[in-house]
């Protein structure tokens, strides 16, 4: 059986049981995400978009799934603290794909936003739901996409109403916890109306010793005047398969920074795709990537300039150890009529050893004369001369190759607004060069 094929036969033997415990606006896109993943299948490597990926090797395994929802015995307070000294953050949880809501935090969130799951909030204000989910991740354009929105029982919505400015971090912890290799499908609608400010950090974490493979669809959207930052933290292990797809979409002058931190993983593919759909937004989109063993990160990203003066800054970097493997596909696209462009992105990346192995493709595509654009990429090695110098200084040899990566990695770390995150993944950062445990004080995977 191939690997689309253990799907289509699993949706079509448990479409009535998936439905069951979902909610009637999730399972309202649910058929036709079907079709359109029978019609299409996994994509090769020939696909432009997955070309350093393997995907259809990656849903080969035969993973267990919890589509019946049996509960999950965990207590996530007591197994993942993900402390940030000096932050203080609304703290809720994931366990795999479900919403953990048998117990919430205890400070209270402004009036009108919601932090909940997506089946209860569907089914209590579905019109709001309707009115969002699905319409950025189309299904017919991605087959993981598709995946995900044909088997998503639940997730996480996150809505912030007009004016509303919250101004304490909202942490979001995704638990994987299971006795046996399994598959979580996992959706996150965020919701930022006109004139709001939010800000999220997602930490991914695992807490049992399996296989897990995790779908996750996420859709962003910053209307009028919003304000938008999204942290996410990958500290998994290299059992773990993690493919996640993120859409936003801007609006007239307002303002999304994104994120994305790789410190410890097994095989990672995020997607991201941006869309300015209003004039006078600006976006940041910041990528660190820390990889070693056989270990694999690709980052694949698209933003979108469909209106004039809009501006977008993109920085991803890469420190490569051992046999591990680095992708980078970052493509700017300013369409005709969006004049006054201002875009600039850079990809950095350096190669510990000569087994490491990067491969890096940025591209601007423009039909716009009135734009300012830049892109550029490098690879490259450790410079023996500058660890020659510090050697004669009498730092050794690993120290100084310590403190070259970790100076490398710095300007991503830099770009974070949060002060007192931005601090911590310094020190998590220095712990994951010197190959000490790399996890938050409070995980019980450290002791």
């Amino acid at each position: 059986m191939n690997s689309e094929q253990q799907y289509i036969s699993l949706f079509e033997q448990c479409r009535e049981m998936i439905c069951h415990h979902s909610a009637e606006v999730l399972n309202q896109v649910r058929d036709q995400a079907f079709q359109d993943f029978r019609l299409s299948g996994f994509p090769s490597r020939k696909v432009e978009e997955y070309r350093y990926t393997d995907i259809q090797r990656l849903f080969e395994p035969d993973y267990g799934l919890n589509l019946n929802r049996l509960d999950i015995p965990v207590n996530p307070y007591n197994a993942f603290k993900c402390f940030v000294p000096n932050l203080s953050t609304s703290l809720y949880f994931v366990v795999n794909d479900s919403f953990y809501n048998k117990a919430l935090p205890k400070s209270h969130l402004p009036e009108g936003v919601v932090v909940d799951s997506l089946k209860n909030a569907a089914e209590r204000m579905p019109d709001l739901i309707a009115r969002y989910y699905a319409r950025l991740a189309k299904t017919g354009e991605d087959a993981v996409t598709a995946l995900n929105t044909m088997l998503a029982q639940d997730g996480l919505l996150v809505y912030v109403p007009k004016g509303v400015k919250v101004e304490k971090t909202i942490q979001i912890i995704n638990i994987l916890r299971a006795d046996v290799d399994l598959m979580v499908n996992r959706r996150v609608l965020i919701i930022a109306e006109p004139e709001s400010e939010l800000r999220l950090l997602f930490c991914d974490h695992t807490d049992d010793d399996r296989h897990f493979l995790s779908t996750q669809v996420t859709e962003c959207f910053a209307e009028e005047n919003a304000q938008v930052e999204l942290y996410c933290l990958e500290e998994t292990h290299n059992k773990n398969v993690r493919v996640s797809n993120l859409y936003i979409q801007q609006e007239a002058n307002s303002r999304v920074r994104h994120h994305t931190i790789t410190l410890h993983n097994g095989t990672t593919r995020n997607l991201t795709r941006l869309t300015f759909a209003g004039e006078g937004a600006e976006c940041w989109l910041n990528g660190c990537v820390i990889a070693d063993k056989q270990q694999h990160v690709d980052n694949n990203t698209l933003i979108d300039h469909q209106v004039a003066r809009c501006t977008s800054h993109e920085l991803y970097k890469y420190v490569l150890d051992d046999q591990a493997t680095g992708a980078f596909a970052g493509r700017v696209l300013v369409r005709h009529g969006a004049q006054q462009t201002i875009s600039e992105e850079t990809n950095q990346n350096l190669c510990a050893t000569k087994e490491a192995r990067m491969y890096t493709q940025p591209m601007l595509e423009i039909y716009a004369d009135d734009v300012k654009c830049s892109h550029g990429s490098t690879v490259g090695q450790l410079n023996d001369a500058a660890l020659f110098y510090m050697q004669q200084r009498g730092i050794s040899l690993q120290e100084a190759r310590l403190l070259l990566q970790t100076a490398f990695v710095n300007q991503v770390i830099e770009q974070i607004n949060l002060i007192p995150l931005r601090d911590r993944l310094h020190y998590l950062v220095d712990k994951r060069f010197r190959g000490e445990l790399n996890k938050c004080d409070g995980c019980k995977l450290c002791k």
